[in-house]
């Protein structure tokens, strides 16, 4: 029997199984079962109050999600960085993004109170979580911990 790991589809947000043994472009290439979007498309995955469990819950991979923004000089500098890191990282870590204006119980029930803030989440708990902007080289470094 092969081994499987679930993953959210980061448009639909149907779990999904994928066998662990598929190496990375493989899983780079698996798409969702119900809409058919690739499961892994390099980009962050934007969360709301309708996903967000679901992404925490069910990914088996952590998810490193940047609290941020629109007004947020910071967070704007870093938005490239959280993309390029997110594009070489998938499928080891799902990236994925929520803002706090627009979500603001999330950002009170995560305590967020500066941002951008990163936090990475593993079986649905708070693993690590880190205030102001890295460059992605330092975002793959403080990940990598983690996965």
């Amino acid at each position: 029997m092969t081994e499987t790991y679930q993953a959210v589809c980061p448009k639909c947000s149907t779990i999904n199984r994928l066998p662990k043994t598929k190496k990375a472009r493989e899983a780079n290439e698996a798409k969702c079962g119900k809409c058919g979007e690739a499961m892994f498309n390099g980009k962050p995955v934007v969360l709301t109050s309708g996903s967000f469990a679901r992404h925490l819950k069910s990914n088996d991979i952590p998810v490193v999600v940047d609290f941020w923004a629109d007004w947020c000089g910071p967070c704007k500098m870093m938005a490239p960085e959280f993309a390029k890191a997110a594009a070489q990282m998938e499928p080891i870590a799902r990236f994925a993004k929520v803002d706090t204006e627009a979500e603001q119980a999330i950002a009170a029930q995560y305590n967020i109170r500066s941002i951008p803030t990163l936090i990475v989440f593993k079986d649905g708990k708070e693993v690590a979580r880190q205030a102001g902007a890295m460059s992605a080289d330092q975002l793959k470094s403080w990940v990598q911990q983690y996965t």
